[in-house]
Formats: structure tokens, sequence, C-alpha cells
């Protein structure tokens, strides 16, 4: 038997034990709570547990060696590396927010699913095996090589901006998954959100910190595997709950019928009609302030410190005190910030004025030109995310890690085996938990409204993240009334179904496996870039092997609090920033990757070129559009959301490729040297 099937035996044994030790765990705390065990215990057991697993996993493949450190030693088995890919790629965007988008938009969130899921197609097909036979440590190292150039023909400058562009990338993608693991933390352990973040954050740092590649692969197939069972088990237990069929992927399609005649029966409903209607009022209002501005913002700031004023000379309640001093201190302290936040503000009365969008159908619009906006932001976020997928440093990193190119090509079809395990099922939790809202909590009684309300409600008490409020004050819950940040929906779905409690646990260890895997994965890529790529290759060539690790692990750390500080903030929610990090990766680096490998005539002016041409059009069009940028939507180039600027960044990328390089010297023969080696079969 030879070495590679021996250490593959020896691994599958080590992941069998642990799955026995995990089912055992869980059946000893379901015991637990049936005989009466705190909820918050079962949460800070679920917590405590999975983190000291990934430590002791972190600590065990503990590594100095530059190889193990870089890329695991390049001797990961196919099946194992698909599934520490899975994992890395099962971010919190897809665990956590995309059931939640799906639940809100309908038919047009499907985008996210054929997006990711074509990307690992293009991956397979266009990058990942040239990438392996290339056989270096990061993608910066394939650009410069390829492209030369810079002093002694080494590629410092496309070097330079690869690293720029992976830092960036990488960081805006590591902020939501921080941003994730805080939202999770904070619910399941009672802590302030911030303190969550820093929580997930050492057990992030003790992976990636104390093993590098070597590290994270191991702990990412145990989170694998956790993401699997938490995703799949309140999904199952839905799918028979409605359906009478635990396979959700085949149940859901009977289900959705169902919740398509209930959508009707609220869509005509005249109490959901009644509380649309005050919602566009107060939206009105809005719009009278905002067209009033800035004398509107003036009465308003002497309205609150009067009402303030009025309070205390009627020695009314504390906390009638305390609410009118809150509402004063978050009046806006200028004209601009009114303006902002009415815009704002307004925008999500609006939102909640419109008629329910029906869940099965495509690019719903009340006129024509506004469902072709939608078919048009669908088709270009379909591209980003495909596009995306196959630049994105972290996930390319792992096609160095396998012992051959034909195990990297097996590995790709693990990696969309076991994403499809989870994506095939998503759709159906969305329905299933839709059909669930729309038929046991719409139409309920507002005294007896569940438990669960009121928990996710009381996390972050200035942006709600579930919020049912009684506007016509009839006593009864209707749709209009009920919002839900789309974050939460997975998480909430044990409590939405009626599970127990230790369901709910083992989805917060999902979702914060999810987060974890990718931030591993990310960081690493960030600090080897700088470390191997910057240090090493451009300011220290002679460095130890000993000093590039440890210099590579000082710079995660450094990096990691930088992002943990800028999560604490809460930028955006976890899909936009995500999917502003796809349109950054696919505008930036894939022209250069892909044209590097297939066009043998591309040099060193058309890398730079299309890097930096590439990733200004696509920054700039964020900049245009996106409000919390101060942009406009209506600045707006064919209605294209801002996290979808990849899909003019792309073409502008591939174009200044082309050009630079049609209008300059050829690339050296050693360019067409290495492209021959990396494209011939292994």
């Amino acid at each position: 038997m030879s070495r590679q099937k021996r250490y593959f035996r020896r691994l599958s044994g080590y992941y069998a034990w642990f799955c026995v030790c995990f089912a055992g765990f869980l059946l000893a705390l379901t015991v637990l709570e049936n005989e009466g065990m705190p909820r918050l215990w079962i949460g800070h057991l679920f917590m405590f547990a999975t983190i000291v697993l990934y430590a002791t996993i972190g600590v065990v493949s503990r590594t100095s060696n530059v190889t193990e450190y870089y890329v695991a030693g390049r001797r990961v088995p196919a099946l194992f590396n698909g599934m520490a890919t899975a994992a890395d790629w099962i971010s919190a965007a897809s665990f956590i927010s995309l059931a939640g988008g799906l639940y809100l938009s309908g038919f047009d969130a499907l985008a996210y699913i054929m997006g990711w899921t074509g990307g690992y197609c293009l991956v397979a097909l266009l990058i990942a095996p040239y990438l392996r036979k290339f056989a270096q440590y990061t993608i910066p190292d394939y650009l410069a090589v390829r492209y030369g150039g810079g002093a002694g023909g080494r590629g410092g400058p496309v070097r330079a901006l690869a690293v720029g562009a992976t830092i960036i990338v990488s960081f805006v993608y590591v902020v939501a998954q921080i941003y994730a693991v805080g939202l999770i933390a904070s619910r399941f352990t009672g802590v302030d959100f911030s303190v969550g973040i820093f929580l997930g954050l050492a057990s992030i740092l003790v992976c990636s910190f104390l093993g590098g590649m070597r590290g994270i692969t191991w702990t990412q197939v145990a989170q694998y595997i956790i993401i699997l069972v938490a995703f799949l088990i309140p999904t199952m237990w839905l799918s028979a709950k409605h359906a009478d069929n635990p396979l959700p992927q085949v149940a859901y399609g009977s289900v959705l019928p169902k919740l398509a005649q209930r959508e009707a029966q609220l869509a005509l409903d005249p109490r959901e009609h009644e509380v649309r209607a005050r919602f566009q009022k107060e939206a009105d209002a809005y719009k009278e302030r905002l067209a009033a501005l800035p004398a509107s913002w003036e009465q308003g700031k002497v309205e609150a410190q009067r009402r303030l004023d009025t309070a205390r000379l009627r020695n009314l309640s504390l906390a009638d005190v305390r609410s009118a001093e809150r509402a004063l201190a978050a009046y806006p302290k200028t004209a601009e910030d009114a303006d902002a936040l009415w815009r704002e503000q307004r925008a999500r009365l609006l939102a909640r004025a419109q008629p329910p969008q029906p869940h099965a159908a495509p690019f719903a619009g009340a006129t024509e030109a506004e469902s072709n906006a939608r078919r048009n932001n669908f088709l270009a976020l379909v591209f980003c995310l495909m596009f995306g997928t196959a630049a994105l440093p972290h996930i390319l990193m792992r096609s160095y890690t396998t012992p051959s190119v034909h195990e990297t090509r097996v590995s790709v079809f693990w990696t969309l085996f076991f994403i499809l395990l989870i994506y095939l099922s998503i759709p159906a939790l969305a329905v299933l938990a839709k059909y669930d809202i729309y038929t046991s909590l719409v139409g309920s009684d507002f005294s007896s409204l569940p438990t669960w309300i009121s928990y996710w409600a009381n996390i972050d008490k200035v942006n709600p993240l579930i919020q049912v409020v009684d506007i016509n004050g009839d006593g009864l819950v209707q749709l209009a009334e009920i919002a839900i940040d789309g974050d939460v929906l997975v998480l909430a779905t044990p409590e939405i179904g009626g599970l127990p409690y230790v369901i709910s646990g083992l989805v917060a260890a999902g979702g914060l496996a999810a987060a974890l895997s990718t931030a591993d994965g990310l960081l690493l890529a960030i600090s080897n870039a700088l470390s191997h790529d910057i240090y090493y290759k451009i300011v220290d060539p002679g460095a130890s092997t000993q000093k590039r690790v440890t210099i590579s692990k000082l710079l995660l750390l450094a990096v990691a609090f930088i992002a943990a500080y800028a999560a604490s903030q809460k930028p955006a929610d976890i899909l936009s920033l995500v999917g502003a990090a796809f349109s950054l990766a696919a505008s930036a680096l894939f022209p250069p990757l892909v044209l590097g490998v297939f066009w043998k005539r591309a040099n060193h002016a058309g890398a730079i070129a299309g890097m930096v041409g590439g990733f200004l059009v696509c920054l700039y069009y964020m900049i245009r559009v996106h409000p919390m940028l101060g942009g406009r939507m209506d600045a707006a180039w064919f209605d294209i959301a801002p996290m979808s600027a990849g899909i003019f960044g792309v073409p502008a990328g591939m174009l200044a490729v082309v050009l630079a390089s049609l209008l300059t010297a050829p690339p050296a023969r050693g360019s067409d040297a290495l492209v021959d080696y990396i494209r011939a079969p292994e």
C-alpha cells in the first residue's frame, strides 16, 4: 500500500472517531436538556466545545515548516481537500444569510446559488489545475512569474499590485465573517456584540496562527462536518413537518404551491392594506421633511429639546425622561446627517409599504421597466459571483495543497459535491421557514407571540434583527408588521420550527464553523501575501524559513485585530460585504489570471493595466452608486446595484490587458515556456 493511501486511511479513521464523538455530544446535550439544563448553559457548552475542538486541532497541527505552513505540505488527499475547500467556501454569507436572502427576495436571490456554484466550474476548467502545475505558494507568485517585468524581470510591480488586490478583497470578505461571529456569539452567550467578535477572533487565531494552512485544513474538515449536520437537521425537520417528507430537496416542491396560495390570501387581506398604507404615510412624512431641509432639521431639534424639557418640568416618570434623552441624543447632529438618515428610514418604510412579492415569481415588478431592471441585476450578480469565485485568493490557494494536478481536479469535483449538499437545501429551507411564518405567526395574537421574537429583538435594540409591531392596533399580527433581518433567519429556524434548544445551539455552532473556516483562509491569504510576496520576495530575499513563518504569524495577528475592529463598527449586512468582495476580486484578478494561462501575448504592461483598470472601474461604480459611500442609486448605469459593479470592472480589466499588451513589446520567451509547461498534461 502506498504512503498516500495509508495517509488517507489514517485520516479517515480520525474523522470517523470525530463523527462518533460529535454524535455522542449531541445525544448527551439532548438528555441534559430534557433533564432541565438551562438554555444558556447549552449555548455556552456548544460554543466552548467547538472552540476547544478547533484550538486542539490547531495546537496538534502547529508547524514552522514553510511548505507545511503555506500549502499543508502538498499532501492533502482530494476528498479531504474538497471538504476543507467546501468549508472555506461555505462562509457566513452562505450558511447564515443566503436562506434569509431567499426568504426576503424569493426567486431573485437564486442568483447567489447559481453564481457561486457556476464559479466553481470556472475554477475547475480555467484556473485550479494550472496553478497546481505551477506549484508555488500564492496567487501573486504566479502572476509575478508569468508576467515578469520590474527590476531583474522578477515581476515586482505585478506582484505588489496582486498583493494589494488580495489584501483588499480578502479584508472586505473577512470583515463579513467576523461580523457573523459576533452576531452568533452575542446571541448564544449573552455577551455584547463587540465582545463576541473578539471571542470568535481567539478561535480564528489559534488555528491559523499556529499551524497555517496545515492547521486550517484539518480544522476545516471538522468544520464542514459540523456545518452539514447543523444545516440539514432543522431543514429536514421542517420538511417532515410541512410535507411529511424528510428530504427537503424533494419536499419543498410540494410546499411551494401552498406558500403561493397563502401569499395570494395575504395580498387580498384588507388589514394588510391598512398596515401598508400607514407605512406609506410615514414614508411620505419623511419625504416632506427631506424637501424642507435644513429648516425641518432645525425644527425637529428644537422639538426634541422641548419634549425633554417638558418631561423634566412635569416630573414625568424616569422612563419617559430617559426616552426623551435618548431621542435627543440620537437626533442627527447636522442637516447632512439628517438627510442621510431620513433617506434610509424612508427607504425602509417604503419597502414595508410594498405588497409582498410572490416567492416563485421571477423578476416581479410593478412595471416592465422595473421587471427588466431586476432581471438585469440578477444576471449581473450571477456574472460577478461566478468570475469573483474564480479569482478569490483564499480559494485558489487550496489548489496548491494537493499531491498532484489530477488530485486537484478530483478535489474540485468533491468540493462541488460537498457544496451542493448544502446549496440544494438552502432554497428548501427558505420556502419551509417562510411557509411556517406565514401560517403560524401571521394572524396570531400579539399577546401570545413566541419567545424567540423577543430573544432576537433584544440583541441589537438600536437596529432590531426582528421587529413585530402592532401598527394598526388590532391585536393581531399582519405580515407587513413583521420585519426580519435576513442574517438571522437560519439561526432562528430551530425556534421558528419548534425544535429543541439543542438544535438551536447546533445551528449556532454550524454558523460559527462557517464563519471561522472562511475567516481562517482569508486571514492566511492576507498574511501569506504580505510575508511571502512582499517581505520575502521584495524586502528580504535572504530571510530564513523560520523568519518567514514568524513574520507571517505576526502579520496575521495584526490583520485579524484590524478586521475585528472594522466588523465591530457594523459597516453593512453580510451579503452586501461579500458581494462587494466578489466584484472587486473579479475585476482586479480574473483578467490577468485567465489571460495569463490562455493568451501568451499577455505581458507585464497588460497585467498592470488590467488589474488597475478593472479595480478602478469597479471601485468608481461602487462609490458612485452605494449610499454608504456617498453615492446615489439614481446614478446607476442600467440600474445595476453597487454589489454587482464587477459587471463593468471585468470587461474593463480584460480590455485593458489586451490593449496594453498589444501596444507594448511581447513577453519574454521564458513566459511562453511557463505557459506551455502549466498547460501541458501531467
